[in-house]
């Protein structure tokens, strides 16, 4: 199971990593690249030669003849989150199926003292199972942090609380992009990275829902082949 999963990791991240694509011939030029712009809803996959983008004419759709550019913008920030939320999930699952759990690490026994929740109880158990037994004490803080970071998204531009707008930016069209402004290792953030994290982010998607399907159904992942 270890094996799989660290097999999982590496070939999913590599499946939708656009690193080699730069050793084509062809290389990849800044338009297609930009993700401002041009990155379509439905993925970005390079077939060998000229990269072709699947989904194009959709992502064309929803920015021109179904909604704007700022729909577009609201699409991509919610596909942005999404898949790092997937990308957490999928190092959290991991992470409990390698062993390396909090009663390995935390100085502290419990989660829960009031509760009696130790972090080995929860480290015996399937990952589904542990999130189940969490307390409501710790559901209720996991909420808050992410409710606060959606208000920070909410509330400020350009890393500043925004005072003097009469509707808080993240409502205005355009508004929510999945850019917090905080970078503290000052990190170039090209168009190539941007591409990489959307299409990590998909593979994240994709194989957190494997995981947790196999965990919750026994015997529904993989899907039966012919072959």
């Amino acid at each position: 199971m270890k094996f799989s999963i660290i097999a999982t990791l590496l070939t999913s991240a590599a499946a939708f990593a656009p690193s080699k694509v730069a050793q084509t011939s062809t290389a990849l030029n800044s338009d297609l690249l930009d993700v401002k712009t041009k990155v379509p809803c439905f993925g970005a996959t390079p077939f060998g030669g000229e990269p072709v983008f699947i989904g194009e004419n959709y992502w064309d759709k929803f920015t021109t003849e179904y909604g704007s550019e700022a729909t577009g913008t609201f699409i991509r920030a919610a596909e942005l989150k999404h898949g790092r939320s997937a990308m957490l999930g999928v190092l959290g699952f991991a992470f409990h199926k390698l062993g390396l759990t909090l009663n390995n690490i935390s100085p502290h026994e419990y989660l829960s003292v009031r509760e009696n929740v130790k972090f080995a109880d929860l480290a015996a158990m399937s990952p589904l199972e542990a999130v189940h037994n969490i307390p409501a004490d710790g559901v209720a803080q996991i909420f808050m942090a992410i409710a606060a970071v959606e208000i920070y998204e909410l509330t400020h531009k350009d890393g500043k609380l925004a005072f003097d707008e009469s509707v808080a930016p993240g409502l205005q069209p355009g508004g929510l992009t999945g850019d917090l402004g905080w970078n503290p290792l000052n990190i170039r953030v090209t168009d190539r990275r941007r591409l990489s994290e959307l299409q990590n982010g998909r593979a994240a998607m994709f194989a957190i829902s494997a995981w947790v399907a196999a965990e919750a159904i026994p015997g529904s992942f993989p899907l039966p082949l012919p072959w």
